[in-house]
């Protein structure tokens, strides 16, 4: 935990595992009250993986916009250089996305033989299951978004033939710096296009793995309020 540098006076580890696992503690200490506190948000979280899932969906139409892309390209003798680079990415996208997305949708691969004993198996062996997912799907993103933030202050760069246009870098640098930067950062801009920066495809690995932790301690917490994790079974056990 050496990593885990103080924030507003506490580790990042207490934020980002002792308070969830206390609120969820507390959650299920009081289940009936939680439960009428939680479900305006459990509602909210619901739609934003909906949401992700459609991001993903976008990614997967994006790749096979590109291939054909590159098919017209071949057959017309015309250059599409970085098309390749650019499907990486929007492969990387849908996968990140949908993390979220497939977990609630009961998409992701469980052994759920134990889990199929006993009703009180299943509670305290899902619960488990959840947690040493959170905690797991937690150290992910923490670590997604050092890297690209290591990526952003290396200004890394890709080795590939993928170029975009500078403007499009300015403006996500824009949404990541205060208000006070913005008049320099777009002075500084010009009108050319630059090698991709390599945190710029890593912003949805961010964004995934977030919603992937955000998602198994939201399922966790369900599961200890209201005794059901509601992650839709599997279509074939």
């Amino acid at each position: 935990m050496r990593d885990f540098g103080p924030v507003w006076g506490l580790p990042l580890w207490v934020w980002l595992f002792v308070l969830p696992a206390v609120l969820i503690a507390a959650a299920w200490c009081a289940p009936s009250r939680s439960g009428r506190i939680l479900s305006p948000v459990w509602s909210a979280l619901d739609r934003v993986y909906a949401a992700a899932g459609v991001l993903a969906a976008v990614g997967m139409v994006t790749i096979l916009l590109l291939i054909v892309a590159q098919m017209a390209a071949r057959w017309s003798s015309v250059a599409f250089p970085g098309s390749t680079d650019f499907a990486g990415y929007a492969m990387a996208s849908t996968s990140f996305f949908a993390l979220a997305h497939a977990l609630t949708r009961g998409a992701h691969i469980r052994v759920s033989v134990l889990l199929n004993l006993t009703a009180g198996t299943r509670f305290w062996l899902g619960a488990f299951a959840l947690l040493v997912g959170a905690v797991t799907a937690t150290y992910l993103a923490r670590f997604a978004i050092k890297t690209a933030g290591f990526s952003a202050l290396l200004n890394d760069r890709t080795q590939g033939q993928d170029m975009v246009p500078e403007w499009l870098v300015t403006s996500f640098r824009t949404l990541g710096s205060r208000p006070g930067e913005w008049v320099e950062l777009w002075a500084r801009s010009g009108d050319g296009w630059v090698h991709t920066p390599l945190w710029l495809p890593q912003i949805p690995m961010c964004v995934g793995s977030v919603l992937l932790a955000v998602a198994l301690w939201d399922h966790l917490s369900r599961l200890l309020v209201t005794g059901e994790s509601m992650i839709v079974k599997e279509a074939v056990e």
